[in-house]
């Protein structure tokens, strides 16, 4: 039997990418995810864990029957504008699923980590791109919980001898270059999928802000393609093998691209019109993040392949045009909460 890998959250757009990526390095990814907002559709390369973080019980079930080598954890509610309005259920959701989660991974005798972070733990930031040394202070609920469990994984680490990687990758775009999976969230908020549904349908897409302190008016973001993200969860679980402890790594382009130059991107890739208008800004929005991803390179071995605007819009653009809702591939096992 090949080593296996429980993957929280794997039924998810960034979870499912890691899962082909596992598979094609020779390991069985376990996905255990609730499925309130993945699909199991996209779970397509192991068995599927119906089960729940806040659930210990389903946890240590889940541990004893496959026995996994080490953990990837991407479950996690990642709306920043939901988590601005209802922080509670992020705090509960995220910061008491992922100590489950590390709870039983003690009493199952799993060691290793790789979480997924993310850039909005920095907040808003005085200088770009941002390194790992910047100091973290979030602006928005969802980016206090991600710092807080990154917390948990330095203290588990120590106390412990938890081996923890937690990688903080900018904006996640684009979608698998063979085409089997892809973006789907409900409700969409990304601004890609926003943009070429709108290009798809002639509505018109609605651009939250104009007035940040930025060249065009429009929030800058660093878009990273998911086929390089979850390249690098492979390459951080490698680095497990090292002494235990906590480390952390920025995954980004270190370039960053305006709302209205990924409208534009998109016009060029798709060779529609876009039309669009602008509205308030979204609560929560830094105006700008870019990543300094130079010590996953020097340290990981970890360099953004896919992630140039063309690739990520041609890739989201095929996963969009022949978008459909397949049947589940792998037999679903264990009891769940919805």
């Amino acid at each position: 039997m090949t080593d296996r890998v429980l993957v929280t959250g794997g039924a998810g757009y960034i979870g499912s990418h890691a899962c082909k990526a596992l598979a094609g390095a020779g390991f069985t990814p376990v996905v255990y995810d609730n499925l309130s907002r993945g699909f199991d559709w996209a779970v397509r390369w192991g068995p599927l864990e119906r089960g729940d973080l806040l659930d210990r019980a389903q946890l240590d079930a889940a541990f004893a029957r496959h026995r996994p080598v080490a953990v990837m954890h991407f479950a996690a509610f990642a709306y920043v504008g939901e988590s601005v309005a209802d922080p509670a259920i992020y705090y509960r959701n995220n910061i008491v699923g992922s100590l489950n989660l590390l709870d039983a991974m003690r009493a199952a005798g799993i060691e290793r980590i790789v979480f997924s972070s993310s850039c909005t733990t920095y907040g808003v930031q005085s200088a770009e791109p941002i390194s790992e040394s910047a100091p973290q202070a979030p602006v928005n609920p969802y980016g206090a919980t991600k710092l807080g469990i990154e917390q948990a994984l330095k203290d588990y680490g120590a106390a412990y001898g938890l081996r923890a990687v937690a990688l903080r990758y900018f904006n996640a775009a684009g979608a698998d270059p063979e085409g089997e999976i892809g973006e789907a969230h409900d409700p969409e908020t990304h601004l890609i999928p926003l943009v070429l549904d709108a290009a798809a349908s002639g509505a018109v897409l609605t651009i939250n802000g104009d007035d940040y302190p930025t060249p065009d008016g429009t929030c800058v973001r660093d878009y990273v393609h998911v086929a390089d993200l979850a390249d690098a969860h492979l390459k951080a679980l490698a680095s497990l093998e090292r002494a235990p402890g906590f480390d952390a790594f920025n995954l980004g382009t270190g370039h960053g691209l305006s709302n209205l130059e990924i409208v534009a991107a998109a016009r060029s890739v798709t060779g529609r019109d876009i039309r669009t208008r602008f509205g308030p800004r979204r609560a929560g929005d830094p105006p700008v993040l870019t990543a300094d991803a130079a010590k996953a390179g020097r340290e990981l071995g970890w360099f953004p392949a896919q992630s140039s605007a063309q690739t990520i819009i041609e890739t989201a653009w095929r996963w969009r045009e022949r978008q459909a809702t397949p049947a589940p591939l792998v037999e679903v096992v264990g009891g769940g909460a919805g």
